[in-house]
């Protein structure tokens, strides 16, 4: 072949953008996984036993996931000894990850933090957080005067017990910036290291989420605050999660929240998965291997106790596997030529490869012959013009893809 797959590609993702996707090239990009914290709180998943929790934290760090949320200590008993077991853990197999925990602005939460760092000997970024909007307010009876106290209560605190302090406002994207301008002095002038703009009920759209970074950056460059980095924590509800998470980044966040497989309050979070698959993919995390991505999802799918939809992009079933004889016989035609990436790419957006898996070609009501033909051979069985047919016209009768079972069933039946 003469030509690379990226040749005979034209990418309109790329040919047009004004400059990288990050415009913070000064900054390290990082990502902070809330799997364990937010993503268990779905109505719908069971808490993973710590074993569980283990694995899954050191598929994290494989990775190159910088930051973890480990839980939210406050929450009671069996949250702090976790923590505490999972950063020894971490740091026994000298996973190089930066913990953080969750904490509500108040002295218990934040004392629990400190409790486990001073056990541990280890650092842990409290992530307080505090609801701000308007419609926040009015539900709880609060007044901003209140949560400038709360801010200014938890950062003092966190000074005084060695902590780090990112400054969380729960539903930013809903709050006017009358509101975040005071906090958000408020919280720097006491020391905090990163403020975290949460979209928690998922409210924005792309335009939303721009307009929100701009205003903080600017605060920040406007009180000589460059140093204090800017955290994006998105929800899906609107099925938005992933492409905010990307629009954060352009906009100048310089961390990026995120589940596997997009777990969460609701209908979740936005999906990390999903997010560094993008990324890797428009060509902003270099050699980053994501080799792992699947099956920390899949690790998580387990210990959680959900199901990874057939259709879910790169981990589902159906992700690489087609049964349509004009799309398989484009991906057997590629692999004729010897080459797997084109065949990776011919009729995929995503190339398999790139994350550890395979095309498959299936049989099925919409295959052809040539299906048929592929399925055979890549299990070293003849493809005799009889038996081709005999598959084929079985095929044509279902409303399914047949499975292997089925299939060889049918090849013992016409052999008979």
């Amino acid at each position: 072949m003469s030509e690379t797959p990226e040749e005979l590609i034209y990418d309109w993702n790329i040919r047009n953008r004004r400059g990288p996707l990050s415009p913070l090239r000064t900054r390290k990009l990082s990502f902070f996984d809330e799997t364990l914290r937010d993503g268990i709180q779905s109505p719908s998943v069971r808490d993973p036993d710590i074993e569980a929790k283990k694995q899954i934290l050191q598929l994290t760090a494989s990775l190159g996931i910088d930051s973890v949320d480990l839980g939210l200590p406050g929450a009671g008993p069996r949250a702090v000894a976790d923590v505490t077991a999972l950063i020894e853990f971490a740091e026994e197999r000298q996973l190089g990850l930066e913990y953080a925990c969750a904490a509500r602005t108040h002295a218990n939460d934040i004392n629990a933090v400190a409790d486990i760092a001073d056990k541990t000997g280890q650092p842990i970024t409290v992530y307080a957080f505090l609801g701000s909007s308007p419609i926040r307010l009015y539900a709880e009876s609060w007044d901003v005067d209140l949560l400038l106290e709360r801010t200014v209560m938890a950062a003092e605190l966190c000074r005084k017990r060695g902590l780090p302090m990112t400054f969380v406002t729960e539903d930013t994207t809903r709050t006017p910036p009358q509101i975040l301008d005071k906090l958000f002095r408020a919280a720097v002038d006491h020391g905090v290291v990163r403020l975290c703009l949460c979209d928690t009920v998922g409210h924005a759209v792309p335009d939303g989420v721009t307009d929100l970074i701009s205003f903080t950056r600017m605060l920040l460059e406007s009180i000589g605050a460059n140093e204090v980095g800017i955290d994006w924590h998105g929800h899906n509800d609107r099925g938005l999660g992933v492409p905010n998470n990307l629009r954060a980044i352009r906009a100048g966040a310089d961390r990026i929240h995120g589940t596997a497989l997009g777990v969460g309050e609701r209908v979740g979070n936005a999906a990390l998965d999903q997010t560094l698959m993008n990324l890797k993919l428009m060509g902003e995390l270099g050699d980053h291997d994501l080799t792992n991505l699947v099956p920390w999802c899949r690790l998580v799918a387990e210990a959680l106790g959900v199901d990874i939809p057939h259709q879910y992009p790169l981990v589902g079933d159906d992700a690489f596997r087609t049964a349509t004889g004009v799309h398989a016989a484009a991906v057997i035609k590629a692999l004729s030529k010897g080459d797997d990436d084109l065949a990776d790419r011919v009729y995929s957006g995503v190339p398999a490869g790139w994350f550890g898996k395979q095309q498959a070609i299936e049989i099925g009501f919409m295959s052809g012959e040539s299906n048929v033909v592929y399925w055979l051979e890549s299990r070293k069985i003849e493809p005799t013009e009889g038996l081709v047919k005999h598959l084929f016209g079985l095929a044509k009768r279902t409303d399914h893809i047949l499975t292997d079972a089925e299939i060889h069933s049918a090849i013992e039946q016409f052999r008979a």
